[in-house]
């Protein structure tokens, strides 16, 4: 009887001491997964500034058109440097977002995270699923509101 309590006190110390260093190998797995999806989101949201940058410089050009042809009756914008400077700063903001775009496909290759796995951990972080009063997207509100405005001017 002996004998096979200590087998038995054996056998549970190997078994707890296996369990201890899978339960520290999962959680090894689970910060290192949760640090590149930090990452991703961190990036995510650098992108969503430019895009926000790329809107303004979209806003600028659309300004700059209106008046010049609504000024000077002009539809052409060659010599104007100003359509130009903007149209440079779109596409170089367009190439930072693909950048940045290939730096989050390379970190979930890397890591093996799925688009699931990004998409079940942001539900509700996206600045444009904000809804006002009315159930109306922010977004959507801002381009009334700006589109009233210039009409107003």
């Amino acid at each position: 009887m002996s004998k096979l309590w200590d087998d038995l006190k054996e056998n549970m110390k190997d078994w707890s001491n296996s369990a201890v260093e899978k339960a520290e190998e999962m959680s090894r797995i689970a910060m290192a997964k949760t640090e590149e999806m930090t990452r991703i989101s961190k990036i995510k949201f650098e992108i969503h500034q430019l895009q926000r940058d790329m809107n303004r410089a979209y806003e600028e050009l659309g300004k700059l058109a209106y008046s010049h042809t609504k000024k000077d009756h002009m539809a052409t914008f060659s010599g104007n440097t100003d359509f130009f400077e903007i149209v440079s700063r779109v596409d170089q903001i367009k190439e930072e977002i693909a950048v940045k775009e290939l730096d989050i496909e390379k970190i979930k290759q890397e890591y093996g995270i799925e688009d699931h796995e990004l998409n079940s951990n942001q539900e509700g972080t996206d600045p444009s699923s904000y809804q006002d009063v009315e159930g109306q997207p922010e977004s959507q509100l801002k381009s009334k509101e700006k589109i009233e405005e210039i009409s107003t001017e």
